[in-house]
């Protein structure tokens, strides 16, 4: 049973909480710190946590051996390093970072700490997006040619002025932070590394606050090709649509934190001509959270990597990084 601290009790955070608190042989919630406790205490008295002054009394406490980070994205990168270098496993709220340099410093420091550091991309943990994996290694998908997705939904509406969630700084490239690299692990996960962007950026819902439209078209080093929006101002929607040689396959609802069903078309190599009906499969329930967290709590039990230099997470940083560029070049970026 690996002990944690949850760092940041604001929605998100209570959600992870309540994802394995109670139910889950694998990691426990025992201590918390947020920057207004007074907002918190009630909760943390019902979940059983110890409320801790700041975060260097998380690092400091021996009865935590790993630390769950709920906090804005700017302050990840040092809290791992911080994480790593006090003996900690770390799992973290997406991105690991805001920028490649030290998503990747985070991703070493860990790696030559000997701790476990994970990253909430809890997408991979669905069962659908896994049986979209199992398409593409058995050949049934054939070749991977396009991918398209979106990510969308009131998120700017949703803040006052003046929140974080506003700062441009906290969220570039409009709702990529919060939305968006959740598509782009997706795609990461089912067509390896992305070596080219082209992107573009815009606020026009709004006077304030950061970009609400951002679309993005991608190239694989693969060779296939990819299509990522993010609109921040508009109804909740999202969707993921591979497109292979042999068959499609596609994800999409309005809620995404529940157990998804998967549409897939086959084409019929004898009779090309012939409009396929698309098959639905449905898959058991299960909760995302509590699967990513146990997943972060045996590796850590083990002492076993997950998230490595150079690795996908790191990755992911980068294209975020080179999204940032494309916006402000207006042109291409190829990503090193």
């Amino acid at each position: 049973m690996i002990r944690a601290a949850i760092v940041g009790l604001g929605t998100w955070g209570q959600n992870l909480v309540r994802s394995v608190q109670g139910s889950s042989p694998a990691i426990q919630f025992v201590a918390a710190a947020t920057r207004t406790p007074e907002k918190s205490r009630e909760f943390a008295q019902l979940h059983g946590l110890r409320m801790l002054p700041d975060y260097d009394a998380v690092l400091a406490d021996p009865g935590v051996d790993a630390v769950v980070l709920a906090t804005p994205h700017s302050m990840h990168t040092e809290q791992i390093v911080a994480a790593a270098y006090a003996g900690k496993h770390v799992f973290s709220e997406k991105p690991l970072g805001l920028d490649a340099a030290s998503a990747q410093r985070a991703a070493q420091a860990c790696a030559d700490r000997g701790v476990t550091l994970g990253v909430g991309y809890n997408w991979r943990f669905q069962p659908a997006l896994q049986a979209i994996r199992r398409m593409i290694d058995d050949g049934s998908l054939g070749r991977v040619l396009h991918l398209e997705g979106n990510f969308c939904g009131p998120s700017a509406y949703r803040f006052p002025k003046g929140h974080w969630r506003h700062d441009p700084g906290e969220g570039p490239a409009g709702g990529m932070t919060g939305r968006g690299v959740h598509v782009i692990d997706a795609m990461l996960y089912l067509a390896g590394h992305i070596e080219q962007v082209t992107a573009q950026s815009f606020r026009l819902a709004q006077d304030f606050g950061m970009d609400d439209t951002t679309s993005m078209l991608l190239r694989f080093a693969s060779g296939a090709t990819g299509y990522l929006g993010t609109v921040i101002a508009t109804p909740e929607t999202w969707r993921l649509q591979v497109f292979g040689s042999k068959a499609w396959a596609e994800v999409g609802d309005v809620e995404h934190l529940h157990t998804w069903d998967l549409k897939v078309c086959t084409l019929d190599p004898e009779n090309v001509t012939v409009k396929q009906r698309p098959v639905v499969h449905t898959f058991d329930k299960t909760s995302t959270e509590r699967a990513e967290l146990e997943h972060f709590a045996r590796h850590a039990e083990r002492r076993q990597p997950i998230v490595l230099p150079g690795g996908d997470a790191v990755h992911n940083v980068a294209l975020l990084e080179a999204i940032m560029g494309s916006i402000r070049s207006d042109a291409p970026v190829r990503l090193a």
